[in-house]
């Protein structure tokens, strides 16, 4: 059976809103309960870390900004952005801690400890931009997992997949020059964040390394696994990425009530089974990252049956 690394710590529960917000602890606890009932979390190789060092996090994010989450957190938290992403006082302890856990998945998997890796954290990570926080996101997680990749590992190809419903503009604008990563983003459009439009394809030296699947209001299932088979996974194979990350929001699910789309837990069991493929072809990985998903049943059998599937 494939080694299946998990990411998890009761510390991103910390992370909470003082306010009805979509984003909260109950999303983790959800899916935490689901696995221990389903047997998947004694089945799984359940990861040390900690948080990661404003070094590593400044590989993406300056240092104005990790000053800001900082102060805005010893302040008691807030509003960070525009209303919709929060901090309390333990956010920025809980953000560098989800960072961690990302880097931790990412040198398990290149010590050959475990294939591949879910990472249970939060907050999420995809719209963070280098200088502001944005759409739930503090620290761009998987962001700074490529290019610690890159400048601290040494490697010269690293793919994203994201496939949250919502574009991870943050993402595609921290690489958008850059040739080393592929971003790969199929996603609800037009939607929030207003981005991933098919003409966005870089900037450059990065002009082609950038690909939007933009997906209409109301597409099936049926349309979403044929844009993975017949345009993300011939992307990825393209560029041959060394190793694989997966930006994974299942707020795409039918019962999403942030999107208009109609995955299933069916469905994305079947994306988790073709990314895999591509990294048994050739790369490393993947490793998951949760992102969005805001139905808590909905969340929690996705999860699950997208670890089964790795396994």
């Amino acid at each position: 059976m494939p080694q299946v690394g998990l990411v998890y710590s009761d510390r991103f529960l910390e992370h909470r809103p003082s306010y009805h917000h979509p984003e909260n602890p109950a999303r983790l606890e959800a899916i935490v309960r689901r696995l221990k009932e389903s047997g998947l979390w004694n089945q799984t190789i359940h990861l040390d870390f900690e948080e990661a060092t404003e070094e590593v996090i400044a590989l993406v994010h300056g240092k104005g900004h990790i000053e800001s989450v900082r102060n805005a957190c010893k302040a008691g938290g807030g509003v960070l952005d525009y209303g919709d992403t929060y901090a309390c006082e333990k956010s920025f302890d809980v953000a560098k801690l989800a960072v961690g856990g990302v880097i931790r998945a990412i040198d398990a998997v290149c010590e050959g400890a475990i294939q591949s890796a879910f990472c249970l954290v939060r907050p999420p990570g995809h719209h963070a931009m280098p200088n502001r926080a944005m759409g739930f996101c503090i620290f761009n997680n998987v962001a700074i997992g490529a290019k610690y990749l890159i400048e601290k590992k040494g490697l010269q190809k690293v793919g994203i997949v994201d496939f949250d419903v919502h574009h991870g503009n943050g993402t595609q604008a921290i690489f958008y020059d850059n040739p080393s990563v592929l971003y790969v983003s199929i996603h609800q459009y037009p939607h929030y964040p207003g981005t991933g439009s098919k003409e966005e394809k870089g900037i450059g030296a990065g002009t082609g390394f950038t690909f939007n699947f933009p997906m209409e209001p109301n597409s099936s299932e049926d349309e979403w696994l044929r844009v993975f088979r017949e345009g993300i996974l011939p992307c990825v194979e393209a560029f041959k990425p060394e190793f694989l990350l997966v930006s994974a929001g299942f707020d795409a699910h039918a019962l999403d009530p942030l999107s208009e789309q109609n995955m299933t837990k069916k469905g994305y069991h079947e994306v988790a089974k073709l990314l895999k493929s591509v990294c048994q072809k050739a790369c490393l990985g993947p490793v998951f990252v949760l992102e969005g998903g805001y139905n808590l049943d909905a969340l929690a059998q996705s999860v699950e049956t997208t670890i089964f599937a790795l396994m």
